[in-house]
């Protein structure tokens, strides 16, 4: 069974930076392609960026340039770095297999707000 764990959300300014990062137990990591997705508050959830078993990135428009997704495939683990953060970044953000098909984790929370 795939456990995700997000980590790293918290209150910011606008302006600001966060990272998180995702540890994935229970799987074959590295063969994957994984991907970060983010919930805001009366929103649906949106694909925010993925990257490719091999470290191939996209990124949603609203976040490119300022969101850099990346991953250690020792650790298990796939980080976002956030910077230049909008009040219209705040949601929830969780990682999951590109597809969205493991278990959910809980997300971490990013508050963008001053």
């Amino acid at each position: 069974q795939v456990q995700l764990v997000e980590s790293g959300g918290g209150l910011v300014q606008p302006g600001g930076s966060l990272r998180l990062s995702c540890a994935v137990s229970g799987s074959m990591f590295r063969a994957y392609a994984m991907a970060w997705y983010r919930q805001a508050p009366g929103k649906q959830r949106e694909l925010v960026a993925t990257i490719t078993s091999s470290g191939r990135t996209n990124y949603a428009d609203s976040v490119k340039g300022r969101f850099t997704i990346s991953r250690d495939n020792a650790k298990n683990t796939v980080y976002l770095q956030m910077d230049s953060l909008k009040p219209e970044d705040t949601a929830v953000y969780n990682c999951n297999r590109y597809d969205g098909s493991w278990p959910w984790g809980k997300g971490t929370l990013v508050t963008v707000s001053s």
